[in-house]
């Protein structure tokens, strides 16, 4: 038998009959209720926090990017490849912090100033960097140019660089990374870099130096395809003379004494002209621009960016063909640069999805939930231990007074009891309320009430059925028994 939270309400206020029903009463649902919406409040708690956090993991980064000299092709990519992952709104986005140079932008990794700089891999690498990306590879080029004179083709006396000693040589750019390549080169061919007579350009000034003669010969390092190397040895051809292109024929040599360079050819007419220049291949050595990152980045970060760049590559290369000679870096271990871990990952096809990394924190955030929603419960039935005893003992005195109503002579008394009852009733409906008792506990004490409603009802009848001095003489007798 379910009771009724109604029924049992309006019998209390009735004295035990059904008469009316109230228009307002609680409901027995009303805690199952309570207890689906706080469910339900956790579950979107639940999940309001997972979406928090993969909110706060996937927000986009902002990286900073040392770079330089100004108005430099790495800069003019670097603002390129910013624009390109602000417009594509990619997890990461670059800041460029212009510096004087390569070894400026490596400088500035090693201080921790930036998270990803361009450098020279010829240069020395700080500790803390890791290679990310292989920006392009450069070539040093030496050409003599032709000798003064009308009708010649070539009046330069300097066929071989060990004939460079006692002359003057001119290094186009204002890096000091272009002078040690070309101390490099000499001290291979037993050239005492003191014996030389080197003299930089800056390389817009460059052109007009050569075309002055103001060395014996030249020294360029960059790209095949570089603008600042094809202008300044346009300028070196005059008088319809070609210059005279100096071969490193020992390349593999200086590649095994100094790892940072690799053996390499310019491919014939890589420089154009008629007749091609050069006009056939020759050997020399080459050295690789690199992107690296700060040791400790997120390898989601650097994973994400290493996408970012191959993604929006081929977008750039109409405006900047350099773009086309970006490569992944090299991942063995025994590379010249480290490779990062992320940019690994990117390479080697594994890196990892939101799920990958965080799914260990998901799992353990819902084992905490769960821990925390059992110690909950137990605390809040803890807390309700006092009301659930407090309606076992408000039970046992519903009986106590079926008894009492039984043997009762006194219509008072009677309605003490029902009063008493209706007390009973409100603080029980209470505990039911605040999920204190169930149903089954609900249940024992309606049975209680009705056979006091009954007991008081039936007792009732008899009272008013029997003379007044009967019920007196009752009492007495009852009460002298007693003593």
């Amino acid at each position: 038998m379910k009771p009724s939270v109604k029924r049992l309400f309006a019998r209390s206020m009735t004295g035990g009959l059904d008469l009316v029903e109230p228009p307002v009463a609680p409901s027995p649902r009303s805690s199952v209720r309570r207890t689906m919406l706080i469910t339900l409040a956790g579950l979107l708690a639940i999940v309001g926090a997972l979406a928090g956090g993969y909110y706060f993991a996937m927000r986009p980064v902002s990286l900073r990017i040392a770079v330089g000299p100004a108005n430099g092709d790495d800069v003019k990519l670097v603002q390129a490849l910013t624009q390109a992952f602000a417009q594509s709104h990619g997890y990461v986005r670059l800041r460029p912090v212009q510096t004087d140079g390569a070894a400026a932008s490596a400088k500035d990794i090693a201080d921790s100033k930036v998270d990803l700089a361009i450098i020279r891999g010829d240069l020395d690498v700080p500790k803390n960097a890791q290679a990310v990306a292989t920006l392009r590879k450069n070539v040093a080029v030496l050409w003599v140019p032709p000798a003064k004179g009308k009708g010649k083709k070539s009046g330069a006396k300097i066929t071989k660089i060990s004939q460079l000693a006692g002359r003057r040589v001119g290094v186009v750019g204002r890096t000091q990374a272009n002078v040690n390549l070309l101390k490099v080169i000499l001290q291979q061919y037993g050239v005492d870099p003191g014996k030389v007579d080197i003299v930089q350009f800056p390389a817009p000034e460059a052109p007009e130096a050569i075309r002055n003669q103001k060395a014996d010969a030249y020294l360029a390092a960059g790209p095949v395809n570089s603008k600042i190397i094809a202008e300044a040895i346009n300028a070196s051809t005059r008088d319809g003379g070609t210059p005279t292109f100096l071969a490193i024929d020992s390349n593999e040599a200086i590649a095994q004494n100094h790892p940072v360079y690799e053996a390499a050819e310019i491919p014939a007419g890589a420089f154009g002209g008629s007749p091609d220049r050069p006009d056939d291949e020759v050997k020399t050595i080459s050295f690789s621009h690199h992107v690296v990152a700060r040791r400790g980045l997120s390898d989601a970060t650097i994973a994400a960016f290493t996408r970012q760049l191959f993604a929006v590559r081929q977008q750039l290369m109409a405006e900047f063909p350099l773009a086309a000679k970006i490569e992944t870096p090299d991942t063995d271990k025994d590379a010249a640069i480290p490779v990062h871990p992320g940019a690994a990952a990117f390479v080697d096809g594994e890196e990892k999805t939101f799920l990958d990394r965080y799914s260990d924190y998901i799992w353990w955030g819902l084992m905490a939930a769960s821990a925390m929603g059992s110690a909950g419960a137990w605390f809040a039935g803890y807390l309700k231990k006092d009301e659930r005893s407090n309606n076992s003992s408000l039970r046992e005195r519903l009986l106590e007074m079926i008894a009492r109503a039984r043997r009762s002579d006194s219509t008072e008394e009677l309605d003490q009891m029902q009063a008493e009852a209706d007390e009973i009733l409100r603080d029980t409906l209470q505990c039911f309320e605040h999920g204190a008792i169930e149903e089954g506990a609900l249940t024992a004490f309606n049975i209680a009430l009705e056979q006091l409603h009954h007991a008081v009802a039936d007792r009732k009848a008899l009272l008013l059925s029997v003379p007044q001095n009967l019920q007196r003489a009752g009492a007495q007798f009852r009460a002298t028994a007693t003593l």
